[in-house]
């Protein structure tokens, strides 16, 4: 059971804000081939997914540092933020598996996504970086 806790706090971490990797502990699982991959799977959806709604919420309530000296957006930024999210908008999160992504969850949570939007996006593209890493490992399992 170390191995899946490890692999959901990996997965979770690596969709905040903190540098982390995910990737790497879902290979080495699927290689050992302790668990079914569909276990891998679920395990690392819901680990990543959950990252990113922490991610989503820090984003909700961010704006109350808008006047902060330290706050990084300026409100030129934050406009720009906000043309760019309402020319793109939900559709960049089907991007939020990539490096970087955490942004965009962020910025969806300053945007106000809804949330059942948010989660089903988030869940595409996040389940769906794992199912295509699992199939480029599978090849070499066997």
């Amino acid at each position: 059971m170390t191995g899946l806790a490890g692999l959901f706090a990996a997965a979770f971490l690596a969709a905040t804000i903190l540098p982390a990797q995910s990737e790497l502990v879902f290979a080495a699982l699927q290689a050992q081939g302790l668990h079914p991959v569909w276990v891998l799977l679920a395990v690392a959806t819901l680990g990543n997914v959950l990252g990113a709604c922490v991610t989503y919420a820090m984003g909700l309530g961010i704006e109350r540092y808008q006047n902060r000296r330290w706050f990084p957006a300026t409100p030129a930024r934050m406009e720009r933020a906000r043309a760019w999210y309402a020319r793109w908008g939900a559709a960049s999160l089907l991007m939020s598996w990539a490096p970087g992504g955490d942004v965009l969850t962020l910025l969806a949570g300053v945007m106000r996504l809804n949330p059942a939007v948010f989660l089903a996006l988030t869940l595409l593209a996040k389940g769906g970086r794992y199912v295509v890493l699992a199939g480029l490992i599978a090849p070499f399992t066997a």
